[in-house]
């Protein structure tokens, strides 16, 4: 084996599709002096058993970017490396066995035209003459992507690192990194070893592609990499006659994907409970491994392909493969910076779609890396929605064997998951789910979604229409629009800044001017320097060098790792709080009247104004109460200790026994009706500021602040787009988002995020619509409709909030 260096510009481990792919993008970025260290063979721990599928179409615009990136990739492999990869446009065809599969095959097929992806809505009928062996008894309908495809897994990771190497990377296989060294919070290389014994490399940049081993390596280092390893099968058939070339065939209902390769025929399965694997680590020797044949566990799936498709009543079968692979809590891999260590980059946990994904990922990463910024928003499998507490070995076990099934299940709107769930809980838990609540979990967070009646089952009856909460989120609603409704929203992540310089440290990061009289709320952006939206949120003044910024659950790891990255030289602390306190919001025309029950403080307007906030007495206790509102109302968020939220909660509904207690999902059709932005559907880190209709939030008077270059230069030039809100004409139809927006009879995006408008009449959705050289009057005067599974929907549309557009309501 030639030398192993002793330094490079960045190190990438493991040796699969993922870790050859990156390797591969940096170095044809112009990183040259790249290493890659593949503890045993090239693609022998999971890669090599993959099945090789390329479907273009995902669940949004930028993963099916990267999905279309990979299969035009693996294409040109060939030719540029000389490497067969087995790549073929041979198709594919989902069949539904319901009518609720095929709303969502309809639906999935409206993305598909959004986002350019050529699909045709096929009948069962055309279906079998596409499919002759496909037994079509039960199908509802169908939906076909003639540009997708099939390719030998192993082969593409060959050529992407035989490219590597052609533009000077480096690969070493048989060369185990055993650890991860840091100095001062960031990498500054790595730990190997061979059969000729131990060595170092010294490194910038560390991206750990290590798959099912990626775990364990990153928890050396403080890293949270939460994934685990299930048991994947599937089934080749001796040959069979007369195959021909055929399409991949997927039928989700009944947890089956069907490929034809090389005579043969392929079953795969995403049974709906999984076989964790590996719990106590994986040995260091697994190679080109199998796991224990399961025939009972196959068996379900085999009987209703032998129905399905015949052919496998006669066939013989080679092979019954049992195979690991590695899974996530929530079904997206990890791409992205560590936040706990810097030069720590991550690309692993593929969910058994890593083949289609690599491509592309490796592609972002490494312009990611080599760029300092992502080449378009990559929230959905940004490492930092991670929660450090899902590293836990219980709660990953318990929660892959339900997320392999999820990836054929129906994928319902605001379907919940089941396992691993009751880890964070609100003060107030109990005494939501003695009332009623019905619990739904973002970042391990128990959340009241609505609320159950009196004798109502507390369960989710999913469909694509309206379900079986959906009177009850009326009610809820109802409630906050003409009397007043209670929310817990403990789950907000806390972020206490303070010291010497916090002021100037936040006002530099921030859009709006912080440096305001104690007391303030301000309501604020971090922008990046291309005026995209990295973070939504309030931020309070407590005192000359205390503030308190307030962000959703779902994104706290990455607000902090945003303020922590650029905090610099500033003297300025940054902790995390969120545990210290609960928040209780009190939201509705009869707020005040509510709080006067609990309180003797004065909640007139010229006491407390809109956007501040102040220590009140509430019971027994005390609470910090903030006038701001996400649902467009009169109220008041109490932020309370956590010792005292059960008092206060029990004091408010003594004094008010009346009052709604209200859920997510209410809270979400509220807001959507006063058009209030939602981060990662409506606005991310590549939708401008002012696109986004936020420029209010913008300083124009402060000298220097992230993004301020790129916001003057928009002003300048005018804007491409505009985001506007939608109000469906007919009450029935339901939105929820990737919906097509049509406008003058053409697609021109996604319905970003819907939901119920019961104060307005019917669905109300947000999106962006073209907007270059025109204005208001241009763009309110096309006609638009709404695409919702294939039938178009006339839609109002408006740039100003439908719902109390002036703010009266809010501040009365």
């Amino acid at each position: 084996m030639a030398e192993i260096p002793t330094k490079a510009r960045a190190v990438v481990i493991g040796g699969g599709v993922s870790g050859c792919s990156v390797a591969y993008h940096l170095a044809k970025a112009g990183w040259t002096d790249v290493v890659l260290l593949e503890r045993r063979k090239l693609t022998s721990g999971t890669t090599w058993h993959a099945a090789g599928l390329i479907g273009q179409l995902r669940g949004s615009a930028n993963m099916t970017r990267l999905a279309k990136y990979s299969a035009d990739l693996y294409r040109g492999l060939e030719a540029e490396t000389g490497v067969a990869t087995g790549m073929k446009q041979v198709g594919s065809i989902s069949v539904a066995l319901t009518k609720e599969r095929h709303e969502e095959l309809l639906r999935q097929a409206t993305v598909a035209r959004i986002f350019n992806v050529e699909v045709h809505e096929i009948s069962p009928q055309e279906a079998k003459a596409k499919y002759p062996h496909l037994n079509i008894d039960g199908v509802v309908g169908a939906v076909a992507l003639p540009l997708d495809g099939q390719c030998d897994p192993a082969n593409i990771a060959m050529a992407l690192a035989k490219g590597a190497r052609m533009r000077g990377a480096k690969i070493y296989e048989n060369t185990l990194v055993t650890k991860v060294t840091t100095s001062g919070g960031r990498v500054t290389g790595v730990d190997y070893e061979t059969d000729e014994g131990p060595g170092h490399i010294e490194a910038d940049v560390i991206v750990n592609c290590g798959g099912m081993w990626g775990r364990d390596l990153a928890a050396q280092n403080g890293v949270t990499l939460p994934l685990h390893a299930c048991e994947h099968f599937y089934l080749v058939t001796e040959p069979v006659d007369g195959l021909g070339d055929l399409p991949v065939l997927r039928v989700p209902d009944e947890c089956a994907y069907y490929k034809q390769d090389a005579g043969k025929m392929m079953l795969g399965a995403f049974e709906p409970k999984a076989k964790p694997w590996g719990m106590e680590g994986i040995r260091k020797d697994f190679e080109f491994d199998t796991l224990p044949e399961d025939w009972d566990h196959f068996m379900p799936i085999l009987e209703q392909a032998m129905n399905r498709m015949p052919l496998f009543q006669t066939a013989g079968i080679h092979t019954f493969f049992n195979g690991p692979e590695s899974f996530t809590p929530d079904d997206r891999y990890y791409l992205g910076e560590a936040p706990e260590v810097k030069g720590y980059w991550i690309a692993a946990g593929y969910n058994s779609i890593g083949i289609v994904s690599s491509g592309g990922a490796g592609q972002a990463l490494a312009h990611w890396i080599t760029e300092g910024e992502p080449p378009f928003d990559l929230w959905e499998v940004d490492i930092r929605r991670a929660q450090p507490f899902q590293k836990n070995r219980r709660y990953l076990k318990e929660r892959v064997s339900e997320t392999l099934g999820l990836l054929y299940a129906d994928h319902f709107p605001y379907r919940q998951v089941v396992t691993s769930r009751g880890v964070r809980r609100s003060p107030i838990h109990e005494h939501l789910k003695a009332r009623g609540a019905v619990f739904g979990e973002v970042a391990g967070w128990e959340r009241a979604n609505w609320f159950a009646n009196e004798g109502q089952e507390r369960e989710y009856r999913y469909s694509w229409k309206r379900q079986n909460w959906f009177e009850n989120q009326r009610a809820e609603h109802m409630a906050v629009r003409t009397k007043a409704g209670l929310f817990d929203m403990t789950s907000f992540g806390k972020i206490r800044i303070e010291g010497r310089d916090a002021c100037a440290f936040l006002n530099r990061i921030s859009s709006a001017q912080v440096d305001v009289p104690v007391g303030r709320i301000v309501y604020t952006m971090f922008l990046n320097e291309r005026g995209g939206i990295e973070a939504d949120l309030t931020i309070t003044r407590l005192s000359e060098t205390a503030f308190l910024a307030v962000v959703p659950g779902a994104t706290l790891q990455r607000n902090l790792a945003w303020m922590r990255a650029h905090v610099g030289d500033d003297f300025a602390v940054i902790t995390d709080v969120t545990a210290a306190e609960s928040v209780l919001c009190l939201m509705g025309p009869e707020a005040r009247e509510v709080l006067g029950k609990v309180s003797p403080n004065d909640f007139s307007n010229a006491a407390h104004p809109f956007g501040t906030a102040r220590e009140i007495e509430i019971g027994m206790g005390l609470a910090r109460a903030h006038r701001v509102t996400y649902v467009g109302e009169l109220g008041w968020e109490l932020y309370i200790p956590t010792d005292q939220t059960a008092h206060v909660f029990e004091a408010i509904m003594e004094a008010a026994p009346d009052l709604k207690l209200c859920g997510l999902h209410t809270l979400d059709s509220c807001r959507i009706e006063k058009a209030y932005r939602h981060w990662g559907h409506d606005i991310t880190d590549e939708d401008h500021v002012l696109e986004a209709g936020l420029g209010f939030t913008v300083s124009r008077k402060k000298p220097a602040f992230f993004g301020r270059e790129a916001v003057l230069r928009k002003e300048q030039h005018g804007l491409d787009r505009r985001m506007l809100q939608f109000r469906l004409k007919d009450p029935e139809p339901l939105l929820f988002h990737n919906e097509a927006i049509v406008r003058d009879g053409e697609i021109v995006g996604p319905v970003t995020s819907g939901n119920y408008g019961h104060f307005l009449g019917s669905a109300v959705g947000m999106g962006y619509v073209p907007a270059k050289g025109q204005t208001d009057d241009d763009i309110l005067g096309s006609t638009y409709e709404i695409e919702v599974a294939g039938q178009r929907h006339a839609a109002i549309a408006s740039i100003v909030p439908m719902h109390d557009p002036n703010s009266e309501r809010v501040k009365a």
